[in-house]
């Protein structure tokens, strides 16, 4: 009998301002500090994307999203050490104004241009950014860093 993979689902938040994206500085996490990302996070036991995107953004921005003006813009299968897919969802409308709630993980948020992403970015997150302004819907990334399609 084949093993079947248990892939861990993350979801992104691609929050939009004209060209520009959100991205805040990783600290103290043990993963990538030090790197720009998206506001993102893990699904909980029983959550579905949507409402682990609602909960992360409100957790992470301190904003409220209506799902009905959220769109699935990008999937990153990532392969390595344990299986995941990434989720990437872009927000052109919301309530609120964005702030760091959690200082202690995020050193600064930042608006910058979708053609000028910051350095260190993580890898993936990199990738999916610009895929999306390819139109690509799915990509995939192996733990060497590198887009495998």
């Amino acid at each position: 009998m084949k093993h079947r993979e248990r892939a861990i689902v993350a979801v992104h938040l691609i929050l939009r301002r004209d060209d520009d994206v959100l991205l805040g500085l990783r600290i103290n996490t043990g993963w990538s500090d030090g790197c720009w990302h998206l506001p993102a996070g893990h699904l909980e036991a029983g959550e579905s994307p949507l409402d682990a995107l609602v909960r992360e953004t409100a957790e992470e921005l301190g904003l409220s999203l209506d799902p009905a003006q959220v769109e699935l813009v990008h999937t990153v299968h990532c392969r390595g050490e344990a299986s995941r897919l990434q989720l990437f969802f872009q927000v052109r409308q919301w309530s609120g104004s964005p702030v760091n709630a959690e200082p202690d993980k995020c050193a600064d948020l930042h608006w910058f241009s979708l053609r000028k992403l910051p350095t260190p970015l993580v890898g993936y997150t990199g990738a999916a950014l610009a895929r999306l302004l390819d139109g690509a819907p799915y990509s995939e990334w192996d733990d060497a860093g590198s887009v495998a399609r």
